[in-house]
């Protein structure tokens, strides 16, 4: 059986190839392109972005990224979203856009980011989280710290929960706390997303974007 091919999405966001390395290191096929046929192809796709959420966007849109994203979730594939690539996933954000335009988000989920209410912005270290136990991220690792660098994040999660038979597909959603709690992870059928980086955050992390390839 071959290794999972992972496509790290090439909009233009910086410091990707420390996810490179750690999806190689956990098992993976790795390409960092945009190449439309490669991205539809390939077992899972990583989302990452750092910085401006607009700016973000902007680039997104530049390499066709929420088409991408759209058509792979309707077929049911992979997506993983990082930081600003889980930020992204939600309607919009708060957060100025300097001379960038104001871009909205892909409203894969309802919400907007808004920055930390917390004593000291931005949120830079290790953080606990509470993981539902049915998480299939953080198997093995819930109890683990990860490496967050933000000063925005979602604060509420909005999707209201669901009756019958759609329960059981009931979003899992991670917290943690700065401040005040946020969002720390969600998953989502095929579409998962961190707020923090698992590429930064030693063995824990590599546990979980390992748990993230062998789901694929």
């Amino acid at each position: 059986m071959t290794n999972p091919r992972v496509v790290v999405l090439d909009h233009g966001s910086g410091n990707v190839h420390s996810a490179v390395r750690a999806l190689a290191h956990v098992g993976a096929q790795v390409e960092l392109t945009a190449d439309r046929a490669a991205v539809l192809a390939a077992d899972g796709l990583l989302v990452p972005g750092v910085g401006n959420f607009h700016a973000c966007m902007a680039g997104l849109r530049a390499a066709d990224g929420p088409a991408l994203i759209d058509t792979r979730l309707a077929g049911g594939r992979p997506v993983l979203g990082v930081c600003v690539g889980m930020q992204v996933m939600f309607d919009g954000s708060q957060e100025p856009s300097g001379s960038q335009p104001q871009e909205p988000g892909l409203s894969q989920w309802p919400g907007t980011v808004a920055r930390l209410s917390a004593p000291v912005v931005p949120h830079m270290g290790w953080s606990e989280v509470a993981a539902p136990e049915d998480s299939v991220l953080f198997a093995g690792v819930g109890a683990e710290r990860f490496y967050f660098v933000h000063s925005y994040g979602v604060g509420s999660w909005d999707l209201p929960p669901a009756d019958g038979a759609l329960a059981a597909a009931q979003p899992r959603v991670t917290w943690s706390e700065h401040g005040s709690p946020f969002v720390a992870a969600v998953e989502n059928g095929p579409l998962s997303a961190t707020q923090f980086h698992p590429e930064k955050s030693g063995d824990a992390g590599l546990h979980l974007l390992k748990n993230w390839v062998m789901s694929l």
